[in-house]
C-alpha cells in the first residue's frame, strides 16, 4: 500500500528562508542535482506552493530532466514550467505505486495544468444485504459500508430503479427498512400486487424458500438470467401439469418479468460478461470519453466524460490520463476494453489490478464481439462531441453578449449568483451558485447558514430580524473576506475563484448592499448586478439593475435572458433546497439532544415515560427521578438544564 503525504503537505509553499530567485527551467534543474534515479511522483509548485501539475515517473531524474528543456514541450507545458517556483517529490517501491498516488493526488488537488477528470459523482449500484435472516434489495451509492454483496456499476439511476423493478416481479424480494419489518404486523401493498413475498408476517414464505429467491436474484444479477428463466419455465410446467394454475401463473407472470428486462438490451455483448468499454473522440480541441458498463452479460448503460485541460493532447495521452483518475474513485472490472492503446497500457492494468485486487486484463480489440462494442461507444462519443461542441458555441455566443450587456472587458469565466430562502426569518440560508463557459460548475456551489439576520436576532444597521437586506449582507461579506484571505495567502493575486460577474436575486436596494460590502472591503474590478422579477412575477419581464444606469430589460425571448433566467432559477432551486433540509433537521431536532449526558438510550427512556420533550422540560426533580435508567446525578444534571437559574 502507498502512504500518501499528509493533506498539509500537500499544499505546503516553499520555505521563505530557502526559497530562491530561481524560477522555470533553472529551478528544476536545480532539483535534479540531488534527485534519485527511482519511481516516483513529482509536483510542480507556484506562487504560494499551489500545485501547478502532479506527475509520476519510472526514473525521477529522467523524467524532470526532461522539463529543463521546455521549448521542446506542448505550448500548456512550457507555460507551466515557467511559472514553476518550486517541486516536491515523493519516492515508490515501485512505478505502479507511483501511477496509483498521482491519481489520487490529481483526484485531491485538481492541479491546473494536469489533465482532468470533472467528475465526482458516484454511480449507483444494487445492494443485496447480508446480517438478516431475509436480505433485502435496494439501490445503494457511495462508500461500501453496508454488509452485503453490491452489484454493478449502473450509468443511471433510471438502469437501476428498472432493475429494481424486475427483481421484485420476479423474485419478490423485500425493499422495506429491517424497522419497518420487524413492526409490521400484516403484509403491505407490494404483497398485494404481488411484488414481494411477504417475509415480514408469519407464514407467508419460510426462511428456506425466501433465501432460495435471494439465490435466484444473486444469480441474475451475476448474468444468469437464462438458466433462471428456464428453471422457472419448469417449475410452471410442473404446477400447470398438477392442475395448481395459480400457482403457475405467478411463475408465468416472473417469467415475464426476466424477458422484460433482456427485450431492453441495445446491444448483445456475445461472451464478455464483465467489461468496460472506454472510447475516446477528439475534435476542435474537445474531447469525450464514452464508458459503457457491462455486467453479467448484461448492458447496464453508458456516461459520457469531457476531461479538462487537455487540448492538443494524443488521444492516447488523455485515455491513460482519463484512467488513472477514473479507476482512482471506482472499482475495475475485470476486463477494460479501449478504443486506443495506451502508452504504459502493461503499467496501467498493473495499477488497475492493485486498486481492484485482481487481475484486470486491459485490450484494445481490432476484430469481433469486442471490436464491435468499441466501435459502438465511440460512435456515441463522436456524437456526444458533436452535441457539446454546438452547446460550446453557443455558450461562447452567449458569454460575449453578457459581455456587452454588463460592459465587461471579457466574456466572464466566473459568475457567482446569490439568493436567499427562509420562512419568516427562520432557517435562514444563503445559497451561491457558480457558472462559466463550460456550464454550472455545482461543486463550487455554497451555501451560507444566516447567522445574524434570523427571526431571533435582529439585522444589522437597524434591520427588522428576518431582513433580506441583512442576510444579504451577511452572505457577501462572509464570502468575500474569506476570498480576501485567501488572496493574502498568493501575495495578494486573485486565482480562479474570483467571480467576474456578481449577479443578486434582486432590485436595486439588494443591488446597493452587495456594493456597500464590496466598497466597505475595498474590493474593486468585480461587475455587480441586481435581477428583479417583473411586474406580477412574470417571467421574461424582469429587469436589470446596473450601479448609475436606468434598468435594463431585455426582449422576452432574447437568449441572454433565458441564460439570465436559467442562472436565476438554478440559485433559487439551490437556495429552496438549501433551506428545506435545515428546517427538517430543525423539526427533528428535540431539545433533548442538546443535553450533554442525554443519549439515545435515555433519551428514549425519558420520551416513553413523559411522552414528549416539553413534558421533560417541565418535569419537577422527583418525576425525573423515577424514571427507569436515570440516575439521581443524571436527573439533577437534566433539571439544571432547563432550569439553570435555580
Amino acid at each position: 500500500m502507498i502512504e500518501q503525504p499528509p493533506a498539509d503537505k500537500l499544499d505546503d509553499a516553499p520555505d521563505e528562508d530557502t526559497a530562491s530567485d530561481l524560477i522555470g527551467a533553472d529551478v528544476i534543474a536545480e532539483h535534479l542535482k540531488t534527485l534519485p534515479s527511482k519511481p516516483g511522483v513529482y509536483r510542480m509548485l507556484g506562487k504560494g506552493g499551489k500545485v501547478l501539475y502532479v506527475g509520476k515517473a519510472k526514473n525521477l531524474k529522467k523524467r524532470v530532466a526532461n522539463y529543463t528543456k521546455p521549448e521542446r514541450q506542448s505550448v500548456r507545458i512550457q507555460r507551466m514550467v515557467s511559472q514553476t517556483l518550486s517541486m516536491e517529490f515523493v519516492t515508490t517501491h515501485t512505478e505502479v505505486e507511483a501511477l496509483l498516488l498521482e491519481a489520487n493526488l490529481i483526484k485531491k488537488l485538481a492541479p491546473r495544468y494536469n489533465i482532468l477528470l470533472r467528475d465526482d459523482k458516484t454511480f449507483p449500484e444494487i445492494l443485496v444485504t447480508a446480517g438478516h435472516d431475509y436480505p433485502r434489495v435496494l439501490k445503494h451509492r457511495g462508500a461500501h459500508k453496508e454488509k452485503g454483496e453490491y452489484f454493478g456499476p449502473f450509468a443511471s439511476v433510471w438502469a437501476v430503479n428498472e432493475t429494481l423493478t424486475v427483481l421484485q416481479r420476479a423474485f419478490l424480494l423485500r425493499t422495506c427498512s429491517d424497522s419497518v419489518f420487524s413492526n409490521r404486523s400484516r403484509p403491505c401493498l407490494l404483497y398485494q400486487i404481488k411484488r414481494c413475498s411477504g417475509p415480514c408476517v408469519e407464514g407467508n414464505v419460510d426462511q428456506g424458500q425466501y433465501q432460495q429467491l435471494v439465490g435466484e436474484a444473486r444469480q441474475f444479477l451475476q448474468g444468469k438470467s437464462q438458466d433462471i428463466q428456464k428453471h422457472l419455465a419448469d417449475l410452471m410446467q410442473v404446477a400447470s401439469d398438477e392442475m395448481e394454475f395459480e400457482q403457475a401463473a405467478q411463475f408465468r407472470d416472473r417469467i415475464r418479468a426476466l424477458t422484460r428486462i433482456q427485450q431492453h438490451q441495445d446491444i448483445n455483448p456475445g461472451n464478455v460478461q464483465d467489461a468496460d468499454v472506454v472510447a475516446l473522440s477528439q475534435k476542435a480541441g474537445l474531447n469525450c470519453v464514452q464508458v459503457f458498463f457491462f455486467r453479467g452479460g448484461r448492458n447496464f448503460g453508458n456516461r459520457a466524460f469531457f476531461p479538462a485541460q487537455a487540448k492538443g493532447e494524443e488521444a492516447e495521452d488523455v485515455l491513460e490520463a482519463f484512467l488513472g483518475q477514473f479507476y482512482a474513485q471506482h472499482i475495475p472490472p475485470r476486463e477494460v476494453l479501449l478504443s486506443h492503446s495506451v502508452p504504459h497500457g502493461e503499467l496501467v492494468g498493473e495499477a488497475l489490478a492493485v486498486r481492484a485486487q485482481r487481475k484486470v486484463k486491459l485490450t484494445h480489440p481490432t476484430r469481433g464481439d469486442r471490436a464491435a462494442l468499441v466501435a459502438h461507444a465511440l460512435d456515441n462519443a463522436r456524437e456526444a462531441l458533436a452535441r457539446r461542441s454546438a452547446e460550446s458555441a453557443n455558450q461562447e455566443k452567449i458569454m460575449e453578449e453578457m459581455a456587452r450587456l454588463f460592459e465587461l472587458d471579457h466574456p466572464p469565466n466566473r459568475i457567482e449568483v446569490y439568493d436567499n430562502s427562509h420562512i419568516s426569518g427562520t432557517n435562514a440560508v444563503g445559497a451561491m451558485i457558480v457558472a462559466g463557459p463550460e456550464g454550472f460548475r455545482k461543486n463550487a456551489y455554497r451555501k451560507f447558514n444566516i447567522r445574524g439576520a434570523s427571526n431571533t436576532e435582529a439585522g444589522a444597521d437597524g434591520y427588522e430580524p428576518g431582513d433580506d437586506y441583512a442576510m444579504m449582507r451577511e452572505v457577501l461579506t462572509r464570502r468575500f473576506k474569506r476570498a480576501l484571505k485567501e488572496s493574502e495567502e498568493q501575495d495578494g493575486v486573485r486565482g480562479e475563484e474570483w467571480p467576474d460577474l456578481l449577479l443578486i436575486d434582486g432590485g436595486r436596494g439588494q443591488l446597493g448592499i452587495a456594493l456597500k460590502v464590496l466598497g466597505a472591503l475595498e474590493i474593486e474590478g468585480i461587475c455587480v448586478a441586481g435581477v428583479a422579477k417583473g411586474p406580477d412575477r412574470n417571467a421574461g419581464r424582469e429587469r436589470i439593475f446596473l450601479p448609475g444606469q436606468a434598468p435594463k430589460q431585455l426582449h422576452e425571448r432574447d437568449q441572454v435572458l433565458y441564460y439570465i433566467q436559467r442562472l436565476r432559477d438554478e440559485a433559487h432551486r439551490f437556495a429552496i433546497g438549501t433551506h428545506r433540509k435545515r428546517r427538517s433537521m430543525a423539526q427533528s431536532h428535540s431539545k433533548l439532544d442538546d443535553i450533554p449526558t442525554i443519549g439515545a438510550k435515555r433519551k428514549k427512556a425519558l420520551l416513553h415515560h413523559f411522552g414528549s420533550a416539553k413534558a421533560v422540560e417541565e418535569a419537577g426533580l422527583v418525576d425525573l427521578n423515577a424514571v427507569d435508567g436515570i440516575s439521581t446525578s443524571t436527573a439533577q444534571q437534566i433539571y439544571d438544564w432547563f432550569h439553570p437559574e435555580t
